[in-house]
C-alpha cells in the first residue's frame, strides 16, 4: 500500500515541480532585471580568476615580506560586486602564524590580525586603519591592509607581522598582482 501511494504522489507532484522549476528559471532576475544565471556565471568566472591569481599574489607578498625581513601572515580576498555579501580568500604563513609569548606579551595571532584588517576593509572599502570610522568590536583599526576596486568587485590584501608601513607595502604588492584581472 505504501509503495502504491508513493507512486501516486510522484505522479501528481512531478508535473508541479517541473512547472515550478521552469518558471523559476525563466523569471529569475535581480533588481536590475538581469537574469540571475548570467550574474552567477560572471561570479563563477571571477572566482576562477581570483583562485588562479591568489597563489601568485601570496607568493609576491611573501617575497616582498622577505625583502623587508619581516615574518607574519598574508591574506588576499575578493569581494564580488558592490557590497560585501560574500568573498573568496586565501592565506599564507610567511615565517610564523603567531608571535610570543614573552615576558610582557602573551603573543599575537597574526592570522586573526590580518583577517581583522581584511574585515574592516570589506565593510569600509578603504585601507585598514584609514580612520573612515571608529573600529567596531572585532576590529583593531590597524593599518596594514590595502583594497582596490576592480571591474567586477574589490581586491583585498592584508599582511600582519611587521611595522604598519611595511605591512601596507606587502599588501599593495598582493593587490598589484590582480591589476586589471577582476
Amino acid at each position: 500500500m505504501i509503495g502504491h501511494s508513493h507512486r501516486l504522489l510522484k505522479l501528481f507532484l512531478l508535473p508541479g515541480y517541473a512547472v515550478l522549476a521552469f518558471a523559476t528559471a525563466v523569471s529569475a532576475q535581480d533588481k536590475t532585471g538581469e537574469p540571475v544565471q548570467a550574474k552567477s556565471d560572471a561570479a563563477v568566472q571571477s572566482t576562477r580568476v581570483f583562485n588562479d591569481l591568489a597563489d601568485k599574489a601570496l607568493l609576491a607578498m611573501k617575497q616582498r615580506a622577505e625583502e623587508l625581513k619581516i615574518k607574519g601572515v598574508a591574506v588576499v580576498a575578493y569581494v564580488p560586486g558592490e557590497e560585501a555579501k560574500s568573498w573568496c580568500s586565501k592565506m599564507l604563513v610567511v615565517g610564523h602564524l603567531k608571535t610570543g609569548p614573552s615576558t610582557n606579551d602573551p603573543g599575537s595571532n597574526l592570522l586573526a590580525i590580518a583577517y581583522s584588517k581584511a574585515s574592516e576593509m570589506a565593510d569600509t572599502f578603504k585601507p585598514s586603519g584609514s580612520g573612515a570610522r571608529p573600529p567596531l568590536k572585532g576590529e583593531l583599526g590597524w593599518q596594514g591592509g590595502w583594497i582596490e576596486q576592480g571591474k567586477t568587485g574589490h581586491i583585498i590584501a592584508a599582511f600582519s607581522g611587521g611595522r604598519s608601513e611595511d605591512d601596507v607595502l606587502v599588501s599593495k604588492t598582493g593587490v598589484e598582482v590582480f591589476a586589471g584581472a577582476l
